[in-house]
């Protein structure tokens, strides 16, 4: 069975950090590009950012360069989303999500019409 589960999320201050973890499970961990996408209440889903679990290539979103840093553990199938510089418009759900890393290459970039599996979200919540 495929899984994929997030934790990490919660209510900060502006300025503040937090770290989003997702344990993958059922699947070859790298044969994918895995990572972020986030919904914000009456907003469409948006890719953040992700990690290619077999070379360690990155994207982000122009939005939040600088600040949010992705990173894997191979190890232990598990990715992570350290966010930093936290603004009340990071506000919303975070889901982590998996595509075959083939298929990140064939529809150039992180999009949501080529994820494979997704999480059930962690709620982020930045207050000003």
């Amino acid at each position: 069975e495929v899984q994929l589960v997030e934790s990490g999320g919660g209510l900060v201050q502006a300025g503040g950090s937090l770290r989003l973890s997702c344990a993958a499970s059922g699947f070859t961990f790298d044969d994918y590009a895995i990572g972020w996408f986030r919904q914000a209440p009456g907003k469409e889903r948006e890719g953040v950012s992700c990690i290619s679990s077999s070379d360690g290539s990155t994207y982000y979103a122009d939005s939040v360069k600088g600040r949010f840093t992705v990173s894997s553990d191979n190890a232990k199938n598990t990715v992570f989303l350290q966010m930093n510089s936290l603004k009340p418009a990071d506000t919303a759900v975070y889901y982590c999500a998996a595509m075959t890393y083939s298929d990140y290459v064939k529809i150039g970039g992180w999009y949501s019409n080529g994820i494979d599996y997704w999480g059930k979200g962690t709620l982020v919540t930045v207050s000003s």
